[in-house]
């Protein structure tokens, strides 16, 4: 076939759900074939991002970046894959000549043939064709040492301004040999990050009632597979089963990325958002007293519309009294073809902006005292890699995840091998990161 003769470049834009789609997608094309260096590429594939604006145009923007390596590089054939295509396919087609193949988010077994046709001189569009991607194999392209598992796709949610049942379609979730089988096949991890829209409600459609954790129990019983990281926990489905196995289950690290979106209950209502401010401190409160020192990361969307000073200051104030390890803040985006997107009471972009800046202020103050309260301790670290700017090793505690939280910054008298797990005495803190030294050996 033509494209094992090419030089193939692949750009992953969006989440870290769609990252284990495009390694997926690189095991079907070969990975012998795949360059680094985006301008030596012949075939360029760009597996996008739809769920905001910004992040629609992104995608547009590095198709149009990609283009210009017909010019002045090697590109031969540009193709366009995921949720742009997937949900935006008619708008998109006859407009983005620059592209020669559209697929959607479960087409990627396709891309072979695609590609071939694109050869031959057609312009192919194969979006909507297959439903399920049913490759498990993989070419994992996060550091080696840890890597994702999407454990399901979609979302039954249907929060007033998502557009992700829209792009992805109803929640699905893989069955618990087809994930054990994958994660077994991921070779040595030492922390493995499980990942959906919802992680809580994983196994409802299939099982008739959720199994995260008969699942986590599997996976836990690999010896390749050294901790489970739970990301996305929707606080609704948050149950006393999973607490204690979170709690009790020592390959579990005791951490949660529970997105609220919001603490004021008239908003919530209008987000169609499970839960009010109360109940979700009442479950914090919970996760603490069962989890002795358990991170807790959660996100939140300022300015939806309707959402006036009182409920605002309503939000400030459940996150002084959350005290959340993390969190990460967004201006809520109109997105057409959502329900919010025809709400009253939309919010101007100057204020929403002003909001977001108030929110991080508080949050910083939290973070920086939360950080403060490790200094003289002593943690695990997982060493991730070097960090040459500050001259010091940089790595990852159990409160941090993969790229959305701080790291700790250390130093050693010995060798440090990325994937190793040290003890390192916290020296001092900032807002966001640690600092310290390796005391001695290898953490247990």
């Amino acid at each position: 076939m033509i494209f094992k003769r090419k030089k193939i470049g692949v750009i992953s834009l969006g989440c870290d759900k769609n990252r284990v789609d495009t390694e997926k997608m690189l095991a079907i094309l070969g990975a012998e074939n795949i360059t680094s260096d985006i301008s030596q590429a012949e075939i360029i594939i760009v597996n996008s991002c739809a769920f905001l604006e910004s992040a629609r145009k992104e995608a547009l923007e590095t198709v149009f970046d990609c283009n210009e390596y017909r010019r002045n590089g090697k590109l031969e054939k540009l193709v366009l894959t995921g949720c742009l295509p997937q949900k935006f396919i008619d708008e998109i087609y006859d407009e983005l000549v620059e592209v020669d193949v559209f697929l959607g988010i479960a087409d990627y077994e396709l891309l072979p043939d695609a590609i071939e046709l694109a050869y031959s001189g057609q312009r192919v569009n194969f979006v909507g064709k297959k439903d399920w991607v049913e490759k498990t194999e993989r070419v994992v392209t996060t550091p080696l040492h840890y890597a994702y598992l999407k454990i399901a796709d979609g979302c039954n949610n249907f929060c007033t301004y998502c557009l992700i049942p829209k792009i992805r379609g109803r929640y699905r979730s893989e069955k618990i040999e087809t994930l054990v089988s994958e994660a077994e096949s991921l070779g040595n991890i030492s922390e493995l990050i499980l990942v959906a829209q919802d992680v809580t409600r994983y196994g409802v459609d299939l099982y008739g009632k959720p199994q995260i954790v008969p699942l986590i129990k599997e996976l836990s019983k690999l010896e390749n597979i050294q901790s489970i990281r739970l990301l996305y926990c929707y606080p609704d489905m948050i149950t006393d089963e999973l607490i204690e196995e979170i709690a009790t289950n020592d390959k579990v690290v005791k951490y949660v990325d529970m997105p609220l979106q919001h603490a004021d209950d008239t908003i919530l209502k209008r987000m169609n958002r499970k839960g009010t401010a109360s109940e979700y401190l009442d479950l914090i409160k919970k996760l603490r007293s069962k989890i002795p020192n358990i991170a807790i990361r959660s996100t939140f969307i300022a300015g939806f519309p309707g959402e006036t000073d009182e409920h605002f200051a309503n939000l400030l104030d459940f996150l002084k009294d959350a005290r959340l390890t993390n969190a990460g803040f967004f201006a809520y985006s109109r997105e057409e073809g959502t329900p919010s997107y025809n709400y009253d009471g939309q919010v101007d972009e100057d204020i929403k902006e002003e909001r977001v800046k108030k929110l991080y202020a508080v949050q910083k103050h939290i973070s920086r005292i939360y950080l403060q309260s490790f200094v003289g301790k002593t943690l695990e670290v997982l060493a991730d890699g070097i960090d040459y700017d500050k001259q010091a090793f940089c790595g990852r505690a159990y409160l941090s995840a993969p790229e959305i939280d701080g790291v700790v910054y250390f130093n050693s008298n010995g060798e440090v091998c990325q994937g190793q797990r040290y003890l390192v005495k916290i020296e001092k803190a900032d807002a966001y990161d640690l600092y310290g030294g390796v005391e001695d050996e290898f953490a247990e």
